[in-house]
């Protein structure tokens, strides 16, 4: 499975901003879909999860009531839609996924990070 995150950038504080995760090489419709952060200096960390059809979500503290996740299994995509940005939250977001039904912390397949920058 190949993941690509796209849809990054500069945003002011209180924007919004929403990522996408293309899969290409495989059908994920039946992967839960993860994001991830990472911040300079900073682990890693987990943003949200999507179940495979996209009926359950769950969210990090941090995030929660700002950010939500989706999905569009037709089209082998992943949303991720983040609004009432914060500074803090600026870092390399990834896409991840993984064939267990659960998405486990650390899933089998990543693709490249994209960009999100909050500052005014």
């Amino acid at each position: 499975v190949q993941l690509q995150a796209s849809g990054g950038g500069l945003v002011q504080p209180g924007g919004s901003l929403r990522l996408s995760c293309t899969a290409s090489g495989r059908n994920i419709s039946t992967y839960p879909i993860g994001w991830f952060r990472q911040a300079p200096g900073l682990e890693r960390e987990f943003v949200a999860a999507i179940s495979w059809r996209g009926g359950n979500a769950y969210y990090a503290d941090s995030v929660k009531g700002r950010f939500t996740a989706s999905r569009d299994n037709a089209k082998n995509m992943a949303f991720l839609q983040m609004d009432s940005l914060e500074f803090e939250d600026t870092a390399v977001y990834y896409c991840a996924t993984d064939t267990a039904a659960i998405l486990p912390p650390r899933p089998a397949y990543w693709g490249p990070g994209t960009q999100v920058t909050v500052s005014s």
